[in-house]
């Protein structure tokens, strides 16, 4: 018979501290799986208090409340993700066709007075001047009512007609850009892919067609000229049409006129002011991208402005003769057609003005222009 102490099968073969190991000594229970263990062994008080079970389950693990939030938070940002993503597809203005912007071809033509220049004082000049009758300033450029297309709203029709207007009043206005001490006013307002077309025509002016100052801007030779009226008579229109479904195009055409006088206080005598008069007609193309950001492509230019003398390099600035001065006699420099090396855009005129009651082509100083503006290079 098994003594009570010892188990029904008899002792065990390894009896305590008889060398051998107990066959559940090899397990280890650290504290990480202590801890995570789902059931739970009652207190010895709490097993005595109504015949409880001697282990409990534990309630469920929970998340913290920091990756909680921390989940939120990233379903959140790739929310915001996927509608950015959506809304770019969604984009009211289309995208740009990718329209390769074309240089400037520009045309200026001097206008040779037949006689001196008459002179006088700034009020009696324009009193005898069809520009006695224009605006001054910025509200001679007087933009049409912006009215919808079929493929832009009146508000991208308006943004065009504002950069053009603010591109002419810079231009053509600005005292700044017509002395040469900026051109940022102007710079800011074209294509950045015209930026190396204008600032060749700049540095290193040419008679190509190409590369002429007065085919960007109105300017003086500060040395040589000054402005003896900042009140400058403008008149002229601008009108707009679609040039294709991503495209706008709009012309101005604006005659400046310019009372003028020898640089330098001490020549500045009595009756020594001039006029100059210059007529613009501008092309120009903005796509969606350009509505977008105040920007345009000047695409032609062509220029009349007198008086100067027939041989004037047009190259560089303007130079407009003065009270007295005459033009020479001899007529433009001459173009040779066998030589393909380089084109030349050398014209001249005659300087004709019309009386201030004349109706028809009131304040041109020029010969009387073609009836379609399209039809100029």
């Amino acid at each position: 018979m098994a003594d009570r102490g010892e188990p029904p099968e008899g002792p065990s073969e390894n009896p305590p501290g008889g060398g051998g190991e107990d066959e559940y000594r090899s397990l280890v229970f650290d504290e990480s799986f202590v801890r995570a263990a789902r059931l739970k062994e009652f207190s010895a008080q709490e097993r005595i208090a109504d015949h409880t079970p001697a282990v409990r389950s534990l309630p469920p693990r929970r998340f913290k409340t920091g990756s909680r939030a921390a989940i939120v938070l990233v379903l959140l940002i790739a929310l915001a993700f996927g509608t950015a993503v959506y809304m770019g597809f969604r984009h009211p203005y289309q995208a740009s066709v990718g329209r390769k912007v074309e240089p400037l071809r520009s045309t200026v033509i001097p206008l040779a007075p037949i006689g001196p220049v008459p002179g006088g004082t700034a009020a009696a000049l324009l009193a005898k001047s069809p520009a006695a009758q224009f605006a001054t300033g910025a509200e001679g450029i007087n933009p049409p009512p912006a009215r919808a297309t079929d493929n832009f709203s009146d508000n991208q029709v308006a943004a065009a007609l504002t950069t053009v207007e603010a591109y002419v009043v810079a231009s053509s206005l600005d005292p700044d850009v017509l002395t040469g001490q900026a051109l940022r006013p102007v710079e800011k307002l074209l294509d950045p892919d015209q930026m190396a077309q204008f600032e060749r025509s700049m540095n290193k002016p040419d008679d190509d067609g190409r590369h002429a100052p007065a085919g960007w801007l109105v300017h003086f030779d500060p040395a040589k000229v000054a402005l003896a009226d900042p009140d400058i008579r403008v008149r002229g229109t601008l009108s707009y049409s679609e040039a294709g479904a991503d495209t706008l195009e709009v012309v101005s055409d604006h005659t400046f006129t310019y009372v003028l006088r020898p640089a330098g206080s001490a020549s500045h005598r009595a009756g020594g002011d001039s006029l100059f008069t210059v007529r613009r007609e501008l092309h120009f193309r903005l796509d969606r991208e350009d509505l977008r950001l105040h920007r345009l492509e000047l695409r032609s230019s062509y220029v009349q402005a007198g008086p100067q003398a027939c041989p004037t390099d047009t190259t560089g600035t303007l130079r407009p003769l003065l009270a007295g001065e005459r033009a020479t006699p001899r007529g433009p420099a001459g173009t040779d057609p066998y030589d393909t090396d380089r084109p030349t855009a050398a014209l001249c005129g005659t300087l004709v003005v019309s009386s201030p009651g004349t109706p028809a082509h009131q304040g041109s100083e020029a010969p009387p222009a073609p009836s379609a503006p399209g039809s100029r290079p």
